[in-house]
């Protein structure tokens, strides 16, 4: 299953809106939750950021590719965008450090993300969707 336009619209504009996505990985040190302003929707099946400080996150994807990616904005809720604030993604990472993916990945950027610091030295991520619910378990794809 396809996933919407509307949820695609959020995430993708999650930066500039002020509802940063947040992605939570699992190393030798244990959990790691990091803001990724540049998440977006790669296609129907996968999520996708660039990686650019290569830190925590980075050095736990090298432990476990197993991630969940959260996305919460309280006034799509109160708005009646969204039933609940609170939208979650699990799935598996693949690291890009150069080709076609990480190419395509990087072109999808935003601007502001393609001219950030580090940008020229980045890891594109590509995150394969397993399951996405809602904040009750309800599927959202």
């Amino acid at each position: 299953m396809a996933i919407s336009q509307q949820i695609r619209t959020l995430i993708n504009n999650a930066w500039t809106d002020g509802h940063v996505c947040l992605l939570a990985t699992v190393g030798s040190d244990g959990p790691n939750i990091s803001p990724k302003g540049s998440m977006l929707v790669f296609d129907d099946h996968h999520l996708a950021y660039w990686e650019r400080s290569k830190k925590r996150a980075l050095e736990n994807l090298q432990h476990d590719k197993r991630v969940c990616m959260m996305y919460a904005n309280f006034k799509a809720q109160r708005d009646g965008v969204l039933p609940n604030g609170f939208l979650r993604f699990f799935g598996i990472v693949e690291l890009h450090e150069s080709g076609p993916i990480h190419d395509a990945i990087f072109a999808k950027l935003s601007k502001r993300e393609q001219e950030h610091a580090g940008a020229d030295t980045g890891i594109g991520v590509l995150i394969k969707i397993e399951r996405a619910t809602d904040l009750h378990g309800n599927s959202l794809i």
